[in-house]
Parts: C-alpha cells; sequence; structure tokens
C-alpha cells in the first residue's frame, strides 16, 4: 500500500508550545474481541461512538493548527462524534498485519507454540503484505515531519489506532520503536505529547477512557 523509505531525521524546533494530542478511535466490535485490527475498516460499536464523544470533550479547550485522521471509518468516525474538523492522512493507518489480520494473540499463540507479539515477532504475509515495526515506524516519523512544524502554530491533534499511535509515540520520543510495546493504549483515550526543558516529553497518556473488558490490539 505504501512505499516505505528509510526512516528520516525530523529536526524539533527548540521548544514548540503546541501540544500533539492523540486521540485512539473508539472501541469496534473487533477491538472489543482482542482481534488484530489492521487495514480491516471496521465501523465503531455503540460504546466506541459514546467513547469518542468523550474525547471530544477532553480535548475541547486546545488550539489545533492541524487535525488529521486515518483513512479508516472507525477514525475518522471518532474524528467527527469528537467534533474535530481532520484532513485524512493515508500515512495513519494503523499497522498492516498481513496473515494475522483478524485474529487474537491467544490464537497466535496457541497455533505457534510461543509467547508471540507483533513487536517482537512480526507477522506473516496474508491476504496484505503486512509490515514490519520499523516500516510502520517509517510511516509514523513521516508524519511527525509534517506534524512538528505546525505545532510552533499551535496544537495538532492525530485521530488514529492502537499500535500505530504507540509506535509514533516512541518515534517522538527518539526511542527504538519496539519501546511502543510497553505502553498501552486503549480504545477512546487520550494523550498529550510536548516537550520539556527542549526534549520530547509525554505529559499525560491513556486519559478518560474506560478500560476495556478485553485487551484489544487495534
Amino acid at each position: 500500500m505504501f512505499t516505505i523509505e528509510p526512516l528520516p531525521s525530523h529536526p524539533a524546533p527548540d521548544n514548540p508550545s503546541g501540544k500533539l494530542i492523540l486521540l485512539r478511535h473508539g472501541e469496534t466490535e473487533w477491538s472489543k474481541a482482542g482481534k488484530h485490527t489492521g487495514l480491516t475498516d471496521v465501523p465503531l460499536t455503540a460504546r466506541g461512538e459514546g467513547l469518542a464523544h468523550g474525547a471530544g470533550k477532553l480535548v475541547a479547550g486546545y488550539d489545533f493548527s492541524l487535525v488529521l485522521t486515518s483513512p479508516l471509518q472507525r477514525a475518522r468516525r471518532t474524528a467527527e462524534l469528537a467534533g474535530l474538523h481532520a484532513e485524512v492522512d493515508p500515512f495513519l493507518v494503523e499497522w498492516d498485519y498481513g496473515g494475522y489480520e483478524g485474529r487474537t494473540t491467544r490464537d497466535i499463540r496457541s497455533e505457534l507454540g510461543y509467547n508471540w507479539s507483533a513487536f517482537t515477532h512480526g507477522v506473516i504475509r496474508g491476504d496484505t503484505p503486512g509490515e514490519t515495526v520499523e516500516e510502520v515506524a517509517a510511516r509514523a516519523s513521516r508524519v511527525l515531519t509534517r506534524v512538528l512544524p505546525a505545532m510552533e502554530e499551535g496544537d495538532v491533534a492525530l485521530i488514529a489506532h492502537g499500535h500505530f499511535l504507540r509506535i509514533l509515540t516512541a518515534v517522538y520520543l527518539r526511542m527504538a520503536p519496539r519501546f511502543g510495546a510497553q505502553i498501552s493504549l486503549d480504545a477512546g483515550s487520550v494523550s498529550v505529547l510536548s516537550y520539556y526543558r527542549e526534549q520530547p516529553a509525554i505529559l499525560s497518556w491513556n486519559y478518560g477512557a474506560e478500560l476495556p473488558l478485553v485487551p484489544s490490539e487495534s
């Protein structure tokens, strides 16, 4: 779907005044069931729509200079219900899980016989080619190349997906992409990144969403 380029550098402003707001889309039936949901275009559940409304209340006070959303309907609908007028950016789509699309971690581990994770072991080709964590990080870096200058003009919002936003956060913090495996991000949550003493930093993480009944993948 994308031609992945080497991870570009993105020189950050010395101390931008704007904040980077991350909204993970609301719950879907697949995320509720713990299924890996990459490029499959599934809708929000009723609860997911409620979470999106709640996220909108949390971000109402920000002064956005740029709002970007994944083209997938679960993200676009979340942006709409949150009251955000978002521009579609195709680089914000979720990790392409290839042959593991629509499958749960438990099911994959049962088949493979070891404690598989996408971050550690990667994915296999299926109906789509799949991506490596480094390829997802390359997309995230291209998003940040666009986002960082806009943060000098105001706040920026990204409405996207669990694994993608975790990897984008790792890239933003100048950590290895697999650092994203160490942080959780619930459906409908709001997180805030900024700079602290000229260093990229997390100001607030995974705020506002109800904890899901079943761990979800994306």
